[in-house]
């Protein structure tokens, strides 16, 4: 399925820490629509990343919202914390959460949209009852944990019946993929009816970001 809007969201996961400012900045000049922030915490997945200081960072040196994706255990306990730092939205795994509806409502108590995220071996039915309280879902084309992993192929049709599953919602969800995305995947993907892009390692772990930015803007417009 075709979209009219694509947002992309670089992932700084690839990015190099000590020039993140001067990256941020390239990405933001040249059409990125979010920043996306991998929140990981060695436990839920196998690598250990950031925490609210580097959203509250990032904040200061960026106006693009912030797209915060906590693969972590026990959500509920960190979600404040992110949203005071400065996430404008925030994604949980339906993995990590007891109490998924729960979760969802206490992000958007502090008024930061709400996502959630299932990993390449969770159904989609099992999100059937929470469409009515969430702005984002992201579907893992990667098993989480590591950047620069390759994109699995069966996710193309998670993402189609996704997109199916949104629009009988009736609800206005966007819908994200994550893992693997190229200027190869990205089209494909959204062919399927994704409308977000997290892209690390195809941005950040190019010499031009820039011109890797807009190569990926470049491949998607041709299916749009």
């Amino acid at each position: 399925m075709k979209t009219q809007k694509v947002y992309l969201a670089p992932s700084i996961l690839s990015a190099d820490l000590l020039h993140l400012k001067e990256q941020v900045e390239v990405v933001s000049e040249n059409g990125a629509d979010f920043i996306h922030v991998d929140v990981m915490d060695g436990h839920f997945v196998p690598n250990l990343t950031f925490g609210p200081n580097m959203v509250a960072a990032l904040k200061r040196i960026t106006t693009l919202p912030l797209d915060v994706h906590l693969m972590i255990e026990n959500p509920d306990l960190s979600i404040e914390s992110y949203a005071r730092a400065g996430a404008d939205i925030i994604t949980v795994h339906q993995e990590a959460c007891t109490h998924l509806h729960r979760s969802l409502q206490l992000i958007r108590k502090q008024g930061v949209k709400a996502g959630v995220s299932v990993n390449p071996a969770t159904s989609l039915s099992t999100l059937e009852n929470v469409m009515g309280e969430i702005d984002l879902m992201l579907i893992m084309t990667v098993n989480p944990g590591f950047g620069g992993q390759k994109f699995i192929e069966q996710g193309l049709d998670k993402i189609a019946r996704a997109r199916k599953m949104i629009v009988e919602s009736g609800h206005d969800i966007l819908l994200e993929v994550d893992g693997g995305i190229n200027t190869v995947t990205a089209p494909k993907a959204v062919q399927n009816g994704a409308n977000v892009l997290v892209a690390g390692n195809a941005v950040f772990g190019k010499t031009d970001i820039g011109a890797a930015i807009n190569e990926i803007r470049s491949q998607v417009e041709k299916v749009l």
